[in-house]
């Protein structure tokens, strides 16, 4: 089976990245131009920020509207599609907050147990 023809991996496949979640989140408050985006999701490059917005343009989750000012300005925001992803992700991001103190005891263990 491709990933293509499994759902669950096909639409992972394109959150699994770095930044995909971190960039939903900000555009979950408000639209955001470019550099608003680069400035709210901290260390990302603009390479990968231009890539990760293409891909989520792509899935249908983001829209791109050029403005016709001088120069012209471009706005990110979400689709119905990305809002409904971002309140499934929400209990998600929570969970992770409650538990991160113990997952990185959990890893801290495991590291010392395994050298």
């Amino acid at each position: 089976m491709t990933i293509e023809d499994c759902p669950i991996r096909d639409v992972l496949a394109g959150l699994s990245g770095k930044w995909s979640v971190l960039i939903l989140l900000a555009l979950d408050e408000r639209p955001h131009r470019f550099g608003e985006l680069r400035r709210a999701v901290s260390d990302i490059s603009q390479r990968m920020l231009t890539l990760t917005l293409r891909d989520l343009q792509r899935d249908g989750l983001i829209t791109r509207t050029v403005h016709p000012t001088v120069p012209p300005s471009v706005e990110y925001g979400l689709t119905g599609l990305g809002r409904s992803l971002v309140l499934t992700l929400l209990p998600m991001i929570r969970w992770a907050d409650a538990n991160h103190a113990a997952i990185r005891g959990a890893r801290r263990g495991f590291d010392a147990a395994a050298a």
